[in-house]
C-alpha cells in the first residue's frame, strides 16, 4: 500500500441537515503518520464533518480533496473505498454471519467483480482480527456479541479495508478501561508504524491528549483551534468550548496533559 497518498484536506467546508447548517467554513488536513483529534461539545459538528470527509454526507459548500488532487466527490465508489473508511458510531450487525465474515467484507474494494482476486485477503484479515485482540471470536455470530467486542470487530473490519486514510467516529464507546486503551494503541501504531493519515473524534479530553499529534476543536460548527494538543487544550479555550470551567495540568508520572471540569460543588469547597 503506498501510504504517501495518505492524505486528505478540507477547505472551506460547509454541511447540514436540510436547511440547519451544522458544519460551518471548515478547514482540516490529515497527513500520513499522524493522528488528529476532532474534539468539542455535543452538536459541534465533529462526526458530521468525519461523514462529510468520507462522503457520506454532502458539503454543501468547499472542496475535499486526496493527496492527487482529485476531489472525494470525483472518485468511483469503489476507489474511493481504497483510499479511505470511516467506522461510525452506530453499525447494525448482520445476522447469520461470523465474526471472521463480517471482517471480511471489509476486502470487498480489492475483490474482482465477481468476488475474487483478492490473493492478500485472508492474510490481512488474519491479520487484523489479532491486532483488534478479536481472533478467538472468530467463529462466533456476531450477533451474540456485546456491545465492546462488536466494537472492535467493527474495528477489524475497516482496518481490513487497508486504506492509507483511517476515519474513527468515537471508537472508544461502548469499550472498557483496559480495551479503551488498546484501541488507543492500535490508533497510534497505525500511524507511527504504517504511516496511515488518522482522523478520530473523541469525547475524552485526555484520551486525545494522549494519542493525538494534532487537535482541532469545534464549537457550534466552527473549527476555533487546531494545533498540538498543548497549544489547543488549554484552560482558555476549553472553558470557552463547554462553557464550565477547565483545568489543565501535566500529569508527573506520564508528562501527558490531563484536564479536570470543575463542577459547581469545587468552587463551593474552595469558598
Amino acid at each position: 500500500m503506498p501510504y504517501l497518498i495518505g492524505m486528505i484536506t478540507a477547505a472551506g467546508v460547509h454541511a447540514g441537515y436540510g436547511r440547519t447548517e451544522v458544519v460551518t467554513d471548515a478547514d482540516l488536513m490529515l497527513t500520513p503518520g499522524t493522528v488528529t483529534a476532532l474534539i468539542g461539545p455535543n452538536g459541534s459538528g465533529k462526526s458530521t464533518l468525519l461523514r462529510t470527509l468520507a462522503r457520506l454526507h454532502p458539503a454543501t459548500r468547499g472542496r475535499i480533496e486526496l493527496a492527487d488532487g482529485r476531489g472525494v466527490d470525483e472518485l468511483p465508489s469503489k476507489e474511493l473505498a481504497t483510499r479511505l473508511t470511516l467506522l461510525s458510531q452506530t453499525r447494525v450487525a448482520p445476522g447469520g454471519v461470523t465474526v471472521r465474515e463480517a471482517v471480511e467484507y471489509g476486502r470487498h474494494p480489492h475483490r474482482g467483480r465477481w468476488g475474487g482476486g483478492d490473493p492478500d485477503g485472508p492474510e490481512v484479515v488474519e491479520r487484523v482480527l489479532a491486532m483488534t485482540g478479536v481472533s478467538d471470536l472468530a467463529g462466533r455470530p456476531v450477533d451474540s456479541l456485546s456491545g465492546g467486542q462488536m466494537q472492535r470487530v467493527w474495528l477489524a473490519s475497516c482496518l481490513a479495508q487497508d486504506t492509507p486514510v483511517l476515519l474513527l467516529d468515537e471508537p472508544t464507546t461502548y469499550l472498557d478501561l483496559r480495551y479503551q486503551v488498546e484501541m488507543l494503541d492500535i490508533v497510534r501504531d497505525l500511524a507511527d508504524l504504517h504511516g496511515i493519515a488518522v482522523g478520530v473524534v473523541l469525547h475524552d479530553l485526555d484520551q486525545a491528549a494522549s494519542v493525538a499529534d494534532q487537535v482541532v476543536l469545534l464549537v457550534g460548527g466552527r473549527v476555533i483551534a487546531t494545533g498540538r494538543p498543548a497549544d489547543v487544550l488549554t484552560p482558555a479555550l476549553l472553558t470557552h468550548a463547554y462553557g464550565i470551567d477547565v483545568d489543565v495540568d501535566v500529569d508527573p508520572q506520564t508528562g501527558l496533559l490531563r484536564t479536570r471540569a470543575l463542577a459547581r460543588h469545587h468552587h463551593q469547597k474552595e469558598n
